[in-house]
């Protein structure tokens, strides 16, 4: 089953809010993490929806959402990590180079 354009658009629409999040927001990290997850859960239900039409949708699906859960769990840990070493999560506190 294809998805119809409505589906499209709404898609579009929340993956594009996503991305202006993620690329506005660079303030914090947790906000670009955020907005990152937005982006992510958009195109899983892009691909949930158009891959309902065909047999093996849950084996993907489940895929896509494994790598999702481990890219959140990455990031978390690492938004942990960071708020110990610096004390908060602005990405003006510290540097690209800085360890």
């Amino acid at each position: 089953m294809m998805m119809n354009s409505v589906e499209v658009i709404s898609f579009m629409i929340v993956a594009i809010c996503g991305l202006g999040a993620f690329i506005s927001n660079h303030k914090h990290l947790l906000n670009v993490l955020l907005g990152l997850e937005f982006v992510m859960l958009s195109i899983f239900g892009m691909v949930s929806v158009n891959m309902s039409g065909v047999g093996l949708e849950v084996v993907f699906v489940m895929f896509f959402l494994v790598m999702t859960a481990c890219e959140g769990a990455l990031g978390l840990s690492l938004l942990v990590s960071v708020v110990r070493s610096h004390g908060n999560d602005y990405f003006s506190s510290f540097g690209i180079l800085m360890c």
